[in-house]
């Protein structure tokens, strides 16, 4: 049997980056915006250049293919120039995250060994007392804009092949602290790719990146629209008057909403009576929203909730192709596979379980991240036989639906049994007079572990046997919680991203 192998030349012509795909682009709309940043803009143009420049004035000054570019600032026009000029010239931009503290911080930057860093003026003291080693330091504002003009407008001649870095976005570690995930060129267009098949985004589509470009939704949508031809309204944070301008002057397909925000969004278009001018999709990430929120901000704005499951690591698959109705408290959060991945389902000795059986999500497709920078043990045990183990338990039904269970780390094994507090959470979550609950394992002499659950409650009526007598109804005996803690929303802790630290609330009850 004859194995046909691609001549080198036709490989070649198959390879593509992000910073070439973005500049062989710009001709077609040169005076298109592409930014919009309040009163600074940025046309299709102008951002090629001005990222052309910054990337040649880099390479003046020494850097190489592969050298890291620690990048700390809130979201701004200069954050999009640095990415893409890395793009162009090879380097990896490292987008760090300025709500950490010293320790994580520190941590961060020591891990990828930045060669620059890039800051704004208000980040410089907190750099200084880091005690970081030499690095060349450009802070945005004169500084920046003086630098980027000594380089060159063309092209960087650096060839970049698509399996090279292009950001690193940082996530939870198992140590407590942060791991460095290492997006590549590939992983990037994979992903732009697959947005815009999942989501039905149009050519030159509208964007609001309001969360923090340190994380995932902010830069992979950002890169998504602008080598589509689109316009990207950077905002710094959630200003729900700001946002709701925006969706009043433009149309667009999908505006993100992110857990922790939904009820204050609601409030503002309320008192707005706002109407916005044209909207396909809203929200990201249901499991985590209160039901009410979802009924209530879909049918006020018209338009379905985007049933989102994916990470850093895989981009928005590999259960993102849901929605939820206008108007609908879901009692259902089953989501479809995305498209452009592949998925297993695992038990602990790593072989595939049975429809309606819980099992690790394996996960493998051209948006998979490259692995966790400078971290061969953590990769070694988190990538098996070609496939990355994302942590995170699904249950397959016999209609192909997929649903959350949990994450394999917050397992409770109560006298043998395996119980997943997000099995208990969901419960929960259906009456309306529950904001939020968390569900936490606690020792007992007995059975090992036992859940227990930490309430807010929406409701002072709502009594702790309210609670066991939902909990009688809808689960079986060794899946209830055996206490009920009431605590208030701003007790509850939380890391810098907003997810609910359970390990302090496991500390509490000891």
């Amino acid at each position: 049997m004859t194995v046909y192998r691609p001549q080198k030349f036709v490989l070649e012509a198959g390879e593509s980056n992000v910073g070439s795909m973005f500049h062989r682009s710009v001709p077609a709309h040169p005076d298109h915006t592409a930014l919009i940043d309040g009163k600074r803009t940025r046309s299709y143009a102008e951002l090629d250049l001005i990222s052309s420049r910054l990337a040649n004035a880099l390479i003046a000054v020494g850097l190489k293919p592969g050298d890291r570019i620690g990048l700390l600032a809130k979201n701004c026009l200069e954050y999009v120039e640095v990415e893409l000029a890395a793009a162009k010239a090879g380097f990896i931009v490292a987008c760090l995250n300025w709500r950490l503290g010293d320790l994580e911080l520190q941590h961060c930057i020591r891990l990828v060994e930045p060669a620059v860093v890039i800051t704004q003026p208000e980040f410089i003291g907190l750099l200084d007392r880091l005690e970081l080693p030499n690095h060349e330091r450009i802070v945005i504002g004169k500084d920046y804009e003086s630098f980027t003009a000594k380089g060159s407008p063309s092209l960087p001649e650096t060839v970049v092949a698509p399996e090279e870095g292009l950001v690193i976005l940082y996530t939870s570690g198992t140590t407590g602290l942060p791991k460095g995930a290492l997006i590549s060129h590939r992983a990037m267009l994979a992903r732009a790719a697959c947005f815009a098949s999942e989501f039905a985004s149009p050519i030159g589509d509208n964007f609001v990146a309001w969360a923090p470009y340190y994380h995932m939704v902010s830069t992979d949508l950002t890169i998504a629209l602008l080598l589509r031809g689109g316009s990207v309204y950077i905002v710094d944070g959630f200003q729900p008057d700001l946002l709701i301008d925006i969706l009043e002057a433009v149309e667009m397909r999908w505006f993100v909403l992110m857990p922790g925000t939904v009820a204050t969004f609601i409030d503002a278009l309320t008192v707005r009576q706002a109407k916005p001018k044209g909207l396909g999709l809203v929200g990201a990430m249901a499991d985590l929203i209160p039901r009410e929120d979802i009924a209530a901000v879909t049918r006020y704005l018209g338009v379905p909730f985007v049933n989102t499951f994916g990470s850093t690591e895989t981009g928005l698959p590999p259960a993102s192709g849901s929605t939820i109705p206008v108007g609908v408290a879901p009692t259902d959060l089953s989501k479809r596979q995305s498209t452009f991945c592949e998925i297993k389902l695992l038990d602990t000795e790593a072989k595939e379980v049975p429809i309606g059986q819980p099992g690790e999500v394996a996960f493998r497709g051209p948006t998979l991240f490259s692995g966790y920078w400078n971290a061969d043990e953590t990769n070694a045990k988190e990538f098996r036989d070609g496939w990355f183990l994302m942590g995170d338990v699904l249950r397959r039904d016999s209609n192909g639906l997929l649903n959350f269970v949990d994450r394999v780390k917050y397992l409770i094994k109560s006298g043998g049994e395996n119980i997943y507090p997000a099995e208990i959470e969901q419960v929960l979550l259906k009456d309306e007079w529950i904001i939020e609950s968390v569900v936490v394992r606690r020792k007992d002499e007995k059975w090992g572990e036992v859940p227990v659950v930490f309430i807010v409650r929406g409701n002072d009526k709502l009594s702790e046997q309210d609670v066991f007598d939902r909990c009688h109804r809808e689960l079986p005996s060794y899946k209830r919680p055996k206490a009920v803690f009431f605590i208030d929303k701003a007790d509850l802790p939380r890391s810098t991203t907003g997810k609910i630290q359970r390990r302090e609330l496991e500390a509490r009850l000891r």
